[in-house]
């Protein structure tokens, strides 16, 4: 199909699609800046910032608000929170726009989208009234509404894939002010940059499919299964560091001392005592506060070392699918882009520990991730078997 043969909805589309993915970007590594400043709870309400649209600028203006008794301002990391929250609130109102015009040809499909995205848009001032119960079923019922649409739907003209990443906002939006009134809660800070990377995704693979620039090779199918064995390993590298910086482990190997071996060793060790049961568990009840982690030593070890460990599988895997596409006609310059972002994340994650966890470097990490991430699912969305 050429471009003048595409369908219109195709010729719009595209635009608007990489707009949200450069935009999804943005917002993941504004979000890892956010996180990695410890701005996280730096606005203890949700959506307001004590009680403002933006966000307060002296402490008198902040005690007129019942959060002030929650945490005092610090106006310097509550700018960061609430800058993060608009750059969410455009990135929904771009998908809401993706979702309308990629369902505007199934029956009442627009309805559809309409009515959940209302459903979720008026469950959100009774959550600030403080009626929980009702502003869930609302929040529920809009979900359901695209999550069924999705299951029926099918991919011929990108709805399903549109409306599924909608589901994905808004659900990125419960786990944001979950993060907040939940108090940096391991699993929920974790699942935050999964929906996040799982939303960059799904732009990534339906911007290459409205652009329509295919990738012809006949060793498409064999390629196409290493590529999703990749994203797999990938996608659970990444829930790995996320899970190092939501139990803030970064440093368990003591990073950035110069009389402490951290790296490749930990604390001095090739195997240091470690709490696997500890650093994983998943659940630990609501009301406790995991700002600066709430794990012992022995349990943030355990999660760095799993985090190496898992690195140099991924890495490993990562290596052989280069050389297999070095093989490949075409496909040369794809195995060099894996490979340089692959030696920049384990060049990134080693500073990272040796410099003590530059905010700089911590956020081109995740960058890396998220380059990593683009390239992968840019090849499953372009390669094609010849016809």
């Amino acid at each position: 199909m050429n471009a003048s043969a595409r369908p219109a909805l195709y010729r719009n589309f595209h635009r608007l699609a990489w707009f949200a993915l450069i935009m999804t970007a943005s917002t993941i590594m504004f979000g890892s800046f956010v996180r990695l400043s410890d701005a996280g709870l730096s606005c203890p309400d949700w959506p307001t910032c004590y009680g403002r649209v933006t966000w307060p600028q002296t402490q008198m203006e902040a005690a007129q608000h019942v959060a002030s008794e929650i945490r005092p301002l610090e106006t310097h990391k509550a700018w960061r929170e609430q800058v993060h929250r608009f750059l969410a609130g455009l990135l929904g109102v771009e998908v809401l726009t993706l979702a309308l015009l990629a369902a505007r040809r199934r029956k009442h499909g627009v309805a559809q989208i309409v009515t959940a995205s209302v459903l979720v848009a008026l469950a959100i001032p009774l959550y600030m009234r403080g009626e929980h119960v009702a502003s869930s079923v609302l929040a529920i019922g809009g979900e359901a509404i695209l999550l069924l649409a999705a299951l029926r739907w099918s991919n011929i003209d990108l709805a399903r894939a549109a409306v599924l990443t909608l589901a994905v906002v808004i659900f990125q939006a419960l786990l944001g002010m979950w993060t907040v009134t939940w108090l940096l809660k391991p699993i929920v800070v974790m699942g935050h940059l999964l929906g996040g990377m799982a939303m960059f995704s799904l732009l990534v693979w339906m911007a290459w499919k409205a652009t329509h620039l295919p990738i012809t090779l006949a060793e498409a199918p064999r390629l196409r299964w290493w590529l999703r064995a990749a994203v797999a390993l990938v996608v659970l590298q990444i829930a790995l560091g996320g899970w190092v910086s939501a139990n803030y482990a970064a440093l368990a190997c003591g990073g950035g001392s110069a009389s402490l071996d951290n790296f490749p060793r930990c604390v001095s060790q090739w195997w240091p005592q470690q709490n696997y049961s500890e650093g994983f568990t998943l659940w630990r009840g609501i009301g406790v506060d995991y700002e600066g982690g709430v794990l012992d030593g022995a349990s943030r070890i355990a999660i760095q070392m799993a985090h190496r460990m898992f690195a140099m599988v991924v890495a490993l895997y990562l290596l052989v699918l280069s050389v297999r596409m070095f093989r490949l006609p075409g496909m040369r310059g794809w195995a060099s882009a894996v490979i340089v972002l692959l030696l920049l994340q384990v060049t990134l994650g080693v500073l990272n520990v040796k410099l003590a966890l530059p905010l700089a470097v911590a956020v081109m990490h995740s960058g890396g991730a998220v380059a990593l991430l683009f390239v992968l699912i840019t090849l499953l969305a372009r390669l094609r078997a010849p016809e």
